[in-house]
């Protein structure tokens, strides 16, 4: 079993396997940003594989791939069935902007993928493509009726909220979850990157967002949807969905953590909010053997803090330097 400092048992892997994406969303990268990295620098299909199966051998089980938006990583769906093969893998899921969703699903499904969380900040055309800058809603909504068609369970909705940009639509995401089976996760914004975005002011407080999003009520944890995450869930009465709630800000869930981020570049960061990592990139190229690799795993994990420090940089600290599309959201 692998435990961080504090007890925590630590069995899922969030993968980044490039820090590219094709949306430039206003909370997570400024609109000309251009400073991806290299792809010599971005791990390849077989330094993923080397790497994983060592986590796998140490206890890690779950594992959510990432970006940037890991879709428009060339042989995706190659790279997600080898990782399905490795043993101790027993879950694997996506984290995506939905863009390339339908034309691609029934082959990630095919390749292993079981659920899938699609970034969805507005249900307004218009709005939409001023926050994501270069998003069409048609193209995700797709991507969102292609995933259930395709048998993938849960299908969450991940919604970022911020004061003047989507707020006042808090209900209509939660409406979404009444007729269908669909989960819809609302986000409190985060500090991360220097995008100029993140306020006090468009910062929604958790509690303001429990209120927009009524009426809601309590699930008992067994009814949560499958892969829980940082969430808290609730439901409309009812409902075929769910509403969960994340809330890094205003009710930490740094004490039930059990993840770990594995960066595009091959660097173990153990919080979202830390700013620095274990590089295991270079000892792997070097030829470092699998007990050497997994010590320094085991190193990065007992050094996971007990919790991040996004409240104090809200409250006027400054911000994390690495954007999400660095550390793998």
């Amino acid at each position: 079993m692998l435990t961080d400092g504090f007890g925590r048992k630590i069995d899922y892997l969030r993968l980044s396997v490039t820090d590219r994406c094709n949306l430039r969303c206003v909370y997570c990268l400024p609109e000309r940003y251009t400073h991806f990295s290299p792809a010599g620098e971005i791990l390849s299909d077989e330094e993923v594989l080397k790497l994983l199966s060592c986590f796998a051998e140490l206890g890690i089980s779950k594992v959510r791939i990432t970006g940037g938006e890991p879709l428009v990583r060339q042989g995706i769906a190659g790279l997600i069935q080898r990782v399905s093969k490795i043993a101790g893998i027993a879950d694997i899921s996506l984290s995506t902007n939905g863009t390339l969703l339908a034309k691609m699903v029934h082959e990630l499904a095919q390749a292993g993928l079981k659920r899938v969380n699609v970034s969805l900040d507005s249900l307004r055309s218009e709005r939409f493509a001023q926050i994501t800058r270069f998003g069409k809603l048609a193209a995700i909504s797709e991507g969102i009726e292609s995933a259930l068609q395709a048998g993938l369970s849960p299908v969450k909705l991940n919604c970022v909220i911020a004061r003047g940009m989507n707020d006042e639509e808090i209900g209509d995401f939660v409406k979404l979850t009444e007729g269908r089976p669909l989960h819809v996760r609302l986000i409190e914004l985060m500090p991360m990157g220097e995008t100029g975005f993140f306020s006090k002011e468009r910062w929604v407080p958790l509690q303001e967002i429990m209120e927009k999003a009524a009426p809601i009520e309590p699930l008992p944890v067994e009814a949560w949807p499958f892969g829980r995450g940082p969430a808290r869930y609730y439901r409309r009465p009812g409902a075929k969905g769910t509403v969960g709630f994340i809330s890094a800000l205003s009710c930490g869930f740094c004490s039930s953590c059990n993840r770990v981020r594995l960066t595009a570049k091959g660097t173990l960061v153990p919080c979202l909010d830390a700013s620095e990592g274990v590089d295991l990139r270079t000892p792997l190229r070097g030829g470092a053997s699998r007990k050497d690799i997994q010590q320094l795993i085991l190193s990065a994990v007992r050094k996971k803090p007990a919790r991040h420090h996004m409240l104090e940089r809200a409250l006027g600290a400054g911000r994390n330097s690495r954007y999400m599309c660095q550390v793998g959201g």
